[in-house]
């Protein structure tokens, strides 16, 4: 109860705050909420920042002043005389100076326009920055914008271009860095050599103080610049593009000049009021003809030389690539990333690169390229006839002019040295006469078999041919060359040097286009390979010969030299002995004869009647073309220069055969120019014969010493010879045989073939028999689907072969039929008759009758394979021709001709005639007491025989000759003057003879027709005729060459041009 009464406890009473504690509290609360929200802004800020800065790299000292220090520097290429090329391909023009080359008003003046308080800040100014936000915010007129010189560096060095608030950030942290490191002069040295000026007189991009006083102003060294001109400069980086004077064509503009001319006037403003110039000063600046004083509109380099900038670009950038990777293959990584690596160095690293091109050279090699008259039509496309040369001195290999193509805006590709094409005959001296020249297996006189070559093709066989058609037998290597034979060639590629070593012996001499294809291609050497060669490298190949077998890789940089003037590359020659000194004197002896008398003599594109130089001047060449003419080569050379050149069109499917001689017309062309305006280039005028070489007489069968029975033939041969390979052998080729002809091959007589039937004389041992030839071809024949028939494969010569086998011929156990179709001719002078259709007929017999058909004695033969037809003298004898078998049976007599009736057939065989019943030399009868003065008797002959039904083309009938009439009594004759030689001598061939017609001569009385086996000779007469036409009996297979002369008593003509007929 007494707890309840107790009374409860009072408080105190809480005195009230006063004023001044609240307001104390008020402010700390404020404080601490102010300071958390700077505290909460700055962690933001710094998130923010730390967020934009998180991929940036935090840059060293070391990398910064790098970064700075480097300059993407402008290159050149020169002349060989060191003269300018032009600058290395790019867009831009930059070429950096160090601070004291800078004049000083061009400082003072980007200072004053672009900031102002350069050299008091740390990297950033405040009071421009915070000048830049109000003229921004107030839009005013004049924009002086906030980024200090060491920002505008940063954002050029190290940052991308964008205008970001982000990118600003980064912009003012590196500055602030940069300046801990960079001195104020290394900070305004990179900016003028690392900003933009605009576009120059030649269209180029100008980078760099330097680069934009020779761009804008044409001024070499900025040090000439003046006040006007250097505050024009400091103006530009602000708006490179729109200040800009020149377009990107190297024009004029209007529009960015007066901009930039604006421009100027405020940075002179700025200056004077900076005080860093005077009135006067001003004034005169002001006054200035700036627009005068502006470079004139310069071509770029890739303008006016496009092709050769391009090369050099190519081959400089192989030399610094392989500098770079010395043990990597420069020629095979053209497009791979070192490539690109090196030419990108190449390209901003200030290079100088001299070449070897001579400049006047050059220009007038282009000037014929660029000269449209010196080239035939364009193609089905309208694309232009197409040229590709290249003039290299032999001695270096230096590369002297080129040739690149008649236009870099029709086709960029360098036909010189990019394009690879066939190479056609060009090919035959370097795979195959001088490596066979060099290893003795040949020499100029050395005899090579003209024969047919069967190479294996798949499951079938090839035979490749001459261009002219033909094989002509046992042929000289000179002549070989001359006439630019395939088949010698193919035999010396692939039987004497082989394809393996031949192509060896190619590499050796710079040709790098061989592929294992090729190991595998048996017809390389007269074109036929993988990839072909380009014109550069077969004329460097060519060059070694010219250098007496020392071949230099052909080149065409000479030096590089770097940004600090130090040679990074000098061309060493290295010159590597391929072969003797002999045997390239060898090899060029050939060249000249092939100039002189083989295809480089040819009537269209003759080397000696087009060059000027001909004659004073040694020149040696070969020429070369592909399957009809796609592309046609000539590769010449005097003593000192190697040109060569090609023609065609950009698709080898369109063809030169308009126009064969083009390269060797264009070679002509290019010489006479230098020799007109270049003379000093020719100083040597013969090619010198090197010790070891000597003239020595040979075998034309064998290429061996003669013996008394190769003099006895006359078949000699004197050329030159390397001492070393001179023959010691004598000449075992020749041998006194029994034949008989049969198909154009000489066979060993039967037992029973009469002796009036087997010819005798001095033949010839081949290495490869022509009746073992026949049996090859007749099986590569029968696997073949485009071969043509054997006889088109015989040999020329297959005359001279000596007899292996024995007549293959078989006797058919019965006598042949008597010949048919036997008639005379009107003079009485020769006998024709058509081949009987027997197998085994080897010959055919004459028989003669002086006493009316009384008596008929022997009076010659004539053998299957000669001319079916007698020649005799005139007379009043009766005759008739018998068919003689291989086992001597002989047929019933032919028809009579002549004076009288058919004679009987003899009872017994007649004995082969001898001196004392008449003579005959290759069916040409002479009786041994001819009569006097016969009184002819007519007869009617018979009617020719009519050619084959399938004979191509259709020979015309013969006319039948008309019976002699009595002639008049002698009056006296006028005397005349003996006729002109016949004209339009035509022939056609058939597989029983040929016809010939020409246009008469006029007050001929008779013609003479002439045969040979070759073109060259000798010619016999084989019949005459009164009338302008002649039919050659012969039988299939036959080839001939004939000419005919128009005579009358006044005497004979000269002889008609000369034609070639074959069988078909």
């Amino acid at each position: 109860m007494a707890d309840e009464n107790k009374k409860p406890e009072q408080n105190p009473p809480v005195k009230k705050r006063s004023f001044f504690r609240k307001t104390l509290t008020f402010f700390k609360w404020i404080v601490i909420l102010g300071f958390a929200a700077v505290l909460f802004a700055g962690g933001a800020a710094a998130g923010y920042i730390t967020s934009i800065l998180k991929d940036e790299p935090v840059r060293s000292e070391a990398s910064i002043v790098q970064a700075v220090d480097e300059n993407a520097i402008t290159g050149f290429a020169y002349f060989r005389d060191a003269s300018p090329i032009g600058q290395l391909r790019t867009d831009e023009d930059r070429r950096p100076v160090s601070f004291d080359q800078i004049p000083q008003p061009v400082i003072e003046a980007l200072i004053s326009i672009e900031d102002k308080n350069f050299y008091e800040h740390p990297g950033i100014d405040t009071k421009g920055t915070l000048r830049a936000v109000k003229q921004k915010l107030l839009n005013e007129t004049v924009q002086t914008g906030g980024s200090t010189l060491t920002q505008q560096l940063a954002r050029r060095v190290f940052l991308s271009l964008d205008k970001t608030n982000d990118r600003k950030i980064k912009e003012i942290l590196l500055s602030l860095r940069m300046e801990r490191f960079l001195s104020k002069q290394e900070i305004v040295t990179a900016y003028l050599n690392k900003m933009p000026f605009g576009k120059g007189s030649a269209g180029y991009n100008l980078f760099g103080v330097k680069a934009a006083a020779k761009g804008i102003f044409g001024l070499n060294d900025p040090s000439q610049l003046n006040l006007a001109q250097s505050a024009y400069l400091a103006g530009l980086p602000q708006l490179p593009t729109t200040y800009s004077a020149f377009n990107s064509k190297g024009d004029f503009n209007e529009k960015g000049f007066k901009s930039a001319v604006s421009r100027q006037h405020r940075v002179l403003e700025n200056m004077l009021e900076d005080g860093k110039i005077t009135q006067s000063e001003y004034q005169e600046a002001l006054d200035f003809d700036l627009k005068s004083s502006l470079a004139g509109k310069m071509p770029k380099a890739y303008a006016t030389y496009p092709y050769l900038m391009t090369e050099v670009e190519r081959e400089a950038t192989k030399v610094i690539m392989k500098l770079q990777n010395p043990g990597g293959d420069a020629a095979s990584g053209e497009g791979s990333s070192s490539y690109e690596a090196a030419n990108q160095m190449l390209l901003t690293g200030g290079y100088r690169v001299y070449t070897t091109i001579d400049k006047g050279i050059y220009k007038t090699m282009r000037a014929v390229a660029e000269n449209p008259e010196n080239f035939g039509a364009a193609d089905p496309g309208g694309l232009p006839q197409q040229l590709g040369a290249s003039l290299i001195d032999p001695k270096t290999g230096a590369v002297l002019g080129m040739i690149e193509g008649r236009s870099f805006d029709t086709l960029e590709l360098n036909l010189s040295t990019q394009m690879k094409r066939q190479p056609g005959s060009t090919m035959k001296p370097i795979a195959a006469y001088l490596p066979a020249l060099d290893a003795g297996l040949i020499q100029p006189a050395g005899i090579i078999d003209d024969a047919p070559i069967i190479l294996p093709s798949g499951s079938s066989y090839h035979i490749p041919k001459n261009a002219n058609n033909r094989y002509q037998g046992l042929v000289t290597a000179r002549h070989a060359l001359n006439q630019s034979l395939n088949i010698p060639a193919l035999k010396l590629f692939n039987q004497k040097v082989g394809v393996a070593k031949a192509w060896e012996f190619s590499k050796k001499l710079g040709i790098t286009t061989i592929t294992d294809d090729d190991y595998k291609n048996t017809t390389g050497v007269i074109g036929g390979m993988s990839q072909g060669v380009t014109v550069q490298e077969l004329t460097g190949a060519y060059a070694s010969i010219d250098n007496g077998g020392e071949f230099n890789e052909s080149y065409i940089i000479s030096q590089i030299v770097d940004s600090n003037g130090k040679v990074v590359y000098q061309h060493q020659a290295s010159p590597s002995r391929v072969y003797s000194k002999q045997t390239a004197y060898l090899m060029t002896s050939m060249l000249e004869s092939v100039i002189s008398d083989g295809t480089g003599n040819a009537r269209q594109g003759n080397i000696p009647k087009m060059f000027d130089g001909y004659g004073k001047i040694a020149v040696a060449g070969k020429t070369g073309s592909t399957q009809n003419y796609g592309d046609v080569w000539f590769m010449g050379y005097t003593p000192d220069l190697t040109l060569g050149v090609w023609s065609g069109y950009n698709q080898p499917v369109n063809t030169m055969n308009d126009d064969k001689s083009r390269a060797r017309v264009l070679w002509a062309t290019i010489m006479n120019q230098l020799l007109a305006t270049r003379p000093d280039l020719f100083k040597t005028t013969e090619f010198a014969e090197p010790d070891g070489i000597v003239t020595k007489t040979v075998s034309g069968y064998s290429g061996k010493l003669p013996t008394e029975l190769t003099v006895q033939s006359g078949n000699l041969v004197t050329d030159i010879f390397n001492e070393k390979y001179v023959p010691k052998d004598y000449d075992d080729g020749l041998v006194n045989a029994n034949y008989i002809i049969y198909d154009g091959v000489n066979y060993v007589p039967q037992p029973d073939t009469p002796d009036d039937m087997v010819l005798s004389k001095v033949t010839v041992n081949r290495e490869m028999p022509i009746n073992q030839l026949i049996i090859d071809l007749q099986k590569a024949l029968a696997k073949m689907r485009d071969g043509r028939p054997l006889s088109y494969y015989i040999p020329e010569d297959a005359g001279v072969d000596a007899p292996k086998e024995v007549d293959p011929r078989k006797d058919d156990g019965s006598a042949p039929s008597a010949p048919v179709n036997v008639w005379m001719n009107d003079a009485g002078t020769e006998i024709a008759f058509t081949a009987n259709p027997e197998n085994d007929v080897v010959g055919y017999r004459l028989y003669s009758s002086w006493n009316g058909g009384g008596s008929f004695q022997y009076a010659g033969a004539v053998r299957t394979g000669e001319f079916l037809q007698f020649r005799i003298s005139p007379s009043q004898a009766i005759h008739y021709v018998t068919a003689v078998d291989v086992a001597g049976k002989e047929s019933a007599p032919s028809r009579t001709v002549g004076g009288g009736s058919a004679p009987s057939r003899p009872a017994d065989k007649p004995d082969v005639p001898d001196q004392e019943t008449g003579q005959t030399v290759e069916g040409i009868v002479v009786p041994n007491e001819p009569v006097e003065s016969p009184e002819e008797v007519p007869t009617e002959p018979a009617e020719p025989a009519q050619p084959e039904t399938n004979a191509e083309p259709e020979q015309p009938k013969v006319e039948e000759p008309k019976p002699e009439e009595k002639p008049p009594a002698e009056t006296p004759v006028t005397a005349v003057t003996a006729p002109a030689a016949p004209e339009q001598l035509q022939v056609s061939a058939s597989a029983s003879g040929a016809q010939l017609s020409w246009k008469a001569s006029e007050g001929a009385t008779s013609y003479t027709i002439y045969f040979s086996q070759t073109a060259e000779g000798p010619f016999t007469s084989i019949g005459t005729s009164s009338s302008a036409s002649y039919h050659y009996a012969a039988q299939a297979p036959f080839s001939a060459w004939f000419k005919v002369s128009a005579s009358n008593e006044a005497g004979e003509s000269a002889h008609s041009m000369t034609l070639y007929a074959a069988s078909p």
